[in-house]
């Protein structure tokens, strides 16, 4: 679907034209002449509810092809307030701030609620060791480290203040904030009908936590409570926070509130009374660990128990043009000194921010839409294949666990069955995927891809602008929304200068245009695949289908069974004309490995509410839509379509017959389907460009593997994962490239799917968690096949 827009809408402020040029620029400028592009008079819909979980949902919609435009958060002018006149323009930030609407937040007696829960009461009696009667002050004592925590509150003066604050700090940081004004009026319908509303992102940044509160707050939205994923030394700040709504968790580490008896019932409690108030919530979920997940589980524990009626989970996408770096801990040393380098710095790139429409949590849930095949352990689905080479594989979908940990001793969150787990999963990565759907592509995510994966060693600025076109017309093409506009030329300039720390940029007399090559280093490369994930995410079906046909022609090769090739002239030594390659790829096969590959693709990747089956066989079809294979037609007496030549085509059955099928292609015809390479002469550079995206996580399991040989274990689980990421940081340095599968999420990510594929054993004992290498592979002629698993979809 498309929203037809005008010109106006479509230019989006991506680059700052009081911006100084640089020479390269210039130079770029000058030597170019390419015709301003324009990205097209209609843009693709995004953000809608999915249509088989909740098509109730869905029905909700503003209208067809509505299209409301972008409002620019930081431009705030007269026009935005009451007043007109030379004073107001000088003040109307400030006047704008005290325009908005800031809803009540009540806060009484909320500690007195939580303490009356019976999970929270029984967990402090089993904390004191003492009948429920006893005295209450000594249990109280326990929620100590809570109490700030249940005692968060939005002030409203205290609130205006801070976004007026924030409002002036992003325009020295940012050139704009656009949001996407689209489902605006779903939100206010929703907020007016008293729904209580979820917001859940995908976590880059601590600017998140920020982000989304101003955002509601400047279109005078409910300002909801926000979970701060990081730890805070300052109790300053963290008071401040607490103050506007922030809820800031007791400083207790993943295994500690795991373990520790009050965390889990507090905190579902404390969701139940939020919830109960009517209070809006946001929570950001980071797809590696799994933080912020628990909190999701909480909120349908809450819908299913029957405390709350239902709540709209809203899935927001954010997108930089320039991720901004954030410290694990936030102090009131690091909050000044980022306060002091605003002084001196000149705000640079957009953030485009997408609220998708809000869904039913209890229609999604209740009625049984959202179910795919039966979630299995990832040992179950590819140790067959792995370790016996058996040709078929299971079906089903990987289980991840650690996307929603296990609480211990909690009465509320109890362990629960594996419908219940596997469907509190299916919704994380449900609002992961939507999350990632509807966040818009850069234009620095677009070059980034484009110099890391097909242009490593480097490319002059036309032939990049000619790609950064093709690529923008392919992510529009599969209804993936853009977040600039203007021509093309200005476009890549924009995106170069935001990415030049980064590069090396070659600009001589002697060259007709410039040379632009990524810098080989950790930093940069790392820099770049970060910004590249959006479009590996688009082009997730295109990139399994390419690592499989990658696979099988190597095996081809690798078999010495070489491939016929025919031309229509040869002459001598050289070969010209149209090549074709008789080297036929068998349905079945490309769908089987498909399968195992998309059996190790990270979290928020796959559609969640698509069997994994179904997936493997799309990404077939993208393949042919794109070009790369074509069928291969079985010589026949008649075409398969020519139905009238069939026999017996017109003969009747019952209705009844379930396994009767009106199709006009019957299974022996389907079993029989074969493809072929298209144009191999050209198909090489597309069908590598799209290897080189899963490379880097699959390149990390592969060194991780590797890695077991020379670590000794078992060892805590911090120090395990720091020895596994210096030694993919010295494998990287030593061939001096692939530092993409380096970062530290590629070596989290790689390790927890080792673990759950048995390699890498987990035991729990009273110093932490430890691990280890499982028993299973502790032959190395074990780890070997895994190794040669891997690394037959890993493009070299």
């Amino acid at each position: 679907m498309v929203q037809e827009t005008s010109d106006k809408d479509m230019i989006l402020p991506a680059i700052q034209q009081n911006r100084p040029a640089l020479s390269w620029e210039m130079k770029i400028k000058k030597k170019l002449k390419i015709v301003p592009a324009c990205l097209g008079k209609f843009r693709p819909t995004v953000g809608q509810c999915c249509h088989q979980c909740t098509p109730n949902s869905l029905r909700k919609k503003i209208g067809p092809n509505s299209f409301l435009g972008f409002h620019n958060l930081l431009s705030v002018k007269e026009t935005h307030t009451r007043y007109r006149g030379w004073l107001v323009r000088r003040v109307c930030c400030a006047l704008f701030v005290s325009g908005c609407k800031v809803y009540a937040s009540p806060v009484s007696n909320r500690l007195e609620r939580v303490c009356q829960s019976n999970s929270v009461k029984e967990a402090l009696s089993a904390e004191q060791k003492a009948p429920e009667g006893s005295d209450s002050r000594g249990q109280l004592s326990h929620l100590s480290p809570f109490l700030p925590l249940i005692n968060t509150s939005i002030s409203p003066g205290l609130l205006r203040f801070l976004s007026w604050m924030l409002l002036k700090m992003f325009s020295s940081v940012f050139g704009s904030i656009q949001v996407n004004l689209n489902h605006l009026p779903a939100l206010h319908r929703a907020s007016q009908e008293g729904t209580v509303l979820v917001y859940v992102y995908s976590h880059q940044s601590v600017m998140d936590c920020a982000l989304i509160p101003l955002v509601l707050f400047c279109h005078s939205l409910r300002v909801p409570y926000t979970v701060f994923p990081l730890h805070i030394t300052s109790s300053f700040i963290r008071s401040i926070l607490q103050t506007v709504g922030v809820l800031v968790p007791p400083a207790l580490t993943k295994e500690d509130a795991e373990t520790d008896r009050l965390h889990a019932p507090v905190m579902t409690s404390l969701v139940r009374e939020l919830l109960q108030e009517g209070q809006a919530l946001s929570v950001g979920v980071a797809p590696e660990s799994g933080r912020g997940g628990q909190w999701l589980a909480s909120i349908r524990q809450v819908i299913k128990e029957g405390s709350v009626p239902d709540v709209s989970l809203v899935p927001v996408g954010i997108s930089y043009d320039c991720v901004p770096k954030s410290n694990t801990q936030v102090g009131l040393s690091s909050v000044l000194h980022w306060l002091c380098s605003l002084l001196w710095r000149r705000p640079e790139g957009i953030v485009r921010i997408d609220l998708a429409q809000p869904f039913s949590l209890k229609e999604m849930c209740e009625s049984g839409r959202c179910r795919v095949d039966e979630w299995l352990p990832l040992q179950d689905l590819l140790l067959p294949v792995i370790l016996n080479n058996r040709p078929d594989s299971v079906f089903g979908r990987r289980r991840m666990p650690w996307l929603l940990p296990s609480p211990h001793d909690a009465s509320e969150l109890k362990e629960p069955t594996d419908p219940e787990r596997d469907l509190s999963t299916a919704v994380i990565l449900h609002l992961l995927f939507s999350a990632a759907s509807c966040s818009a592509v850069m234009s620095t995510s677009l070059v980034s891809s484009l110099l890391l994966y097909r242009h490593h060693k480097g490319v002059s600025a036309s032939a990049l602008c000619r790609d950064v076109a093709w690529l923008t017309e392919e992510l529009l093409f599969r209804n993936k929304d853009v977040g600039f506009g203007g021509s093309l030329k200005e476009v890549v300039r924009s995106s170069l200068s935001l990415l030049a720390p980064h590069l090396t940029i070659a600009a001589v007399p002697s060259r007709k245009d410039p040379f632009i090559v990524p810098r080989p280093s950790l930093a940069a490369t790392l820099h770049l695949s970060l910004h590249a994930q959006i479009v590996t995410h688009s082009f997730i079906l295109e990139a399994v289908g390419a690592c499989v046909v990658s696979a099988m022609l190597c095996e081809v090769v690798c078999s010495g069974v070489s491939s016929r090739l025919k031309s229509d002239s040869v002459d001598g030594e050289q070969v010209s004309g149209d090549m074709k390659c008789d080297v036929l790829l068998c349905e079945s096969e490309l769908t089987e490995r498909a399968l195992q590959l998309s059996h190790l693709l990270p979290p928020g990747f796959l559609p969640p509410c698509q069997s994994s089956q179904s997936f493997a066989l799309d990404t077939i079809d993208s393949l042919v839509r794109c070009g790369i294979l074509i069928i291969k037609e079985i010589p026949r007496d008649f075409p398969i379509c020519d139905f009238l030549k069939r026999d017996n085509a017109l003969s009747w059955t019952t209705s009844d017959d379930m396994y009767h099928s009106d199709s006009d292609c019957d299974v022996e015809e389907m079993e029989l389907r074969s493809y072929k390479i298209s144009h191999p002469s050209q198909c090489p550079e597309m069908l590598f460009f799209l290897c080189r995206m899963l490379a880097g996580p699959l390149r990390a399991l592969c060194w991780t593997t590797t890695a077991l040989d020379l670590i000794h274990t078992p060892l805590p689980e911090a120090e395990f994962m720091a020895q596994i990421q210096s030694y993919l940081c010295d494998t990287a340095n030593t061939k001096k490239q692939h530092y993409e599968s380096c970062s530290q999420e590629a070596a989290h990510t790689a390790v927890r799917s080792l673990i759950d594929l048995g390699v890498i054993s987990e035991q729990r004992q009273r110093g932490g968690v430890f691990l280890g290498v499982g028993s299973l592979f502790q032959l190395s002629e074990n780890r070997q096949k895994l190794h040669r698993f891997i690394s037959q979809y890993l493009y070299n």
